[in-house]
């Protein structure tokens, strides 16, 4: 037995006030989102906003002082490049909810979000690699800097 029109219809508006609530709740935390990130060198901690735009910049414990111009500028890259990377997958997480069908009104089916078109495809790799490839080896580009052969 289906149910009658305008009983979906009430359901389909609950749902879609629902969501609009939880989207504005969503908006409010967003927009208070930071993220901090270490370089793999410990010498630069790059701050985040909600936009990924780069907030902060901490040089810490003098190591800049014995760091060539482009160590530190690949230690800048490297805690920038890597906040801002938690911090679209923080929106990712954040928003997909609302990319899911709906489990009350199968009408709503949702829709696809492309994520790696939208962030790059970084955001779509594991936590587990980034902590990995820092853990062993720095980025390929640091090891540029080794061979340019400037001291």
């Amino acid at each position: 037995m289906t149910e009658p029109l305008e009983r979906r219809l009430e359901k389909a508006m609950a749902e879609l006030q629902a969501a609009q609530e939880a989207m504005a709740r969503t908006e409010r935390e967003l927009r208070q989102a930071s993220f901090a990130v270490l370089s793999s060198d410990r010498a630069v901690r790059a701050t985040v906003g909600p936009q990924g735009e780069l907030t902060g910049i901490e040089f810490l414990e003098n190591k800049y002082r014995d760091m060539s111009p482009q160590e530190l500028a690949a230690s800048v890259l490297e805690a920038a490049g890597a906040a801002r990377v938690k911090m679209n997958r923080h929106v990712m997480k954040a928003m997909s909810p609302f990319t899911e069908p709906s489990s009350n009104v199968p009408e709503l089916k949702g829709f696809e979000v492309d994520w790696e078109r939208i962030f790059g495809p970084e955001v779509l790799h594991d936590d587990d690699e980034d902590t990995a490839r820092g853990a062993d080896h720095g980025p390929g580009w640091r090891d540029a800097l080794d061979e340019d052969g400037e001291d």
